[in-house]
């Protein structure tokens, strides 16, 4: 057991899914693992186990933002040998072709959060970025599938309600969308020597206003899940 998992030792694959939502935890493992066993309760973020065309992955809800996805991602690695580590979850659109539905792969994962400087100090602007393997191999799979996906830049932002960013700006630069938890998650994986790639799906757009209901958002993303469970069996 681990601070805020509570699965014994073994309980957990080697690869896992990353939900923010533990709906959408619960909603992946319910309709696409077979024989999934809920592993973690803990404060409600919901985690299982089960398998995915022979292939055994872990389902675990990290919560919303950059300091909960830390804390779940760095107790996979640390405390259970999670090896490879996929977010799925949802995106403000920002780039003007990228819409509602839409799949994108942050191949980057720049921040306004100060989580780069506090691991740096200053002077060091590191760039977070996904595994090379899994991001071939995902708009590999998304291609074969006739999926239409965006690969790219994507801001983690610190703060969801957030009036002061220029989003025109980040438009301008090729930041194609904008999310809460990713450059987290590249940072941990590259500490610790692991593989990991977010796959998100435009909820919302921040530019044109296009938006899904929060219903929507918990159990219709099948795309992005399916994409997931491609790459997580071939890993």
């Amino acid at each position: 057991m681990s601070t805020h998992i509570e699965a014994q030792p073994g309980a957990i694959a080697d690869v896992v899914l990353l939900p923010g939502d533990p709906l959408r935890a619960q909603y992946i493992a319910e309709h696409y693992l077979d024989r999934p066993e809920r592993y973690n309760t803990v404060r409600n973020a919901f985690g299982y186990t089960g398998t995915y065309e022979g292939r055994r992955v872990s389902v675990q809800a990290t919560g919303m933002g950059i300091p909960s996805i830390g804390i779940y991602a760095t107790e996979l690695i640390q405390d259970y040998g999670v090896q490879t580590l996929i977010r799925v979850g949802t995106t403000g659109g920002l780039a003007p072709d990228v819409h509602v539905r839409d799949l994108v792969l942050a191949q980057g994962a720049s921040t306004d959060s100060s989580i780069i400087l506090n691991t740096f100090g200053a002077g060091i602007y590191y760039s977070p970025l996904a595994d090379f393997g899994l991001l071939r191999l995902a708009d590999t799979l998304a291609e074969q599938a006739g999926q239409k996906v965006h690969v790219g830049n994507v801001l983690g932002e610190d703060r969801f309600y957030n009036d002061e960013i220029d989003r025109q700006k980040l438009c301008d630069y090729g930041v194609l969308a904008s999310e809460m938890e990713t450059p987290a998650l590249y940072l941990l994986a590259a500490k610790y020597h692991r593989k990991a790639l977010a796959i998100l799906t435009v909820s919302n757009h921040l530019v044109t206003g296009e938006e899904t209901t929060a219903a929507e958002r918990q159990t219709s993303f099948d795309d992005m899940i399916r994409l997931a469970l491609a790459v997580a069996k071939k890993v």
